[in-house]
């Protein structure tokens, strides 16, 4: 769908996807689905509240994803 989108879990990353890694991910999403790549003034409220849902989205899902056959960190 997005090929900027990147894949923010293991193993394509070698660590913890960062905040800044996944609100840039959220950012690419919604713009994608809007068709904006900046939104008018009068629908950057309603831009910002999808981005930071799907950010939020997004750590939720990466919070819980189990990686089988991940080596555990701790």
């Amino acid at each position: 769908m997005c090929r900027s989108i990147q894949t923010l879990r293991p193993p394509a990353l070698p660590e913890k996807a960062t905040e800044e890694e996944m609100r840039a991910a959220a950012l690419q999403y919604v713009r994608k689905v809007s068709g904006f790549r900046l939104p008018a003034a009068h629908n950057r409220e309603v831009f910002d509240r999808a981005v930071d849902a799907v950010a939020e989205a997004t750590r939720d899902l990466l919070e819980g994803i189990e990686v089988r056959g991940a080596k555990s960190s701790a």
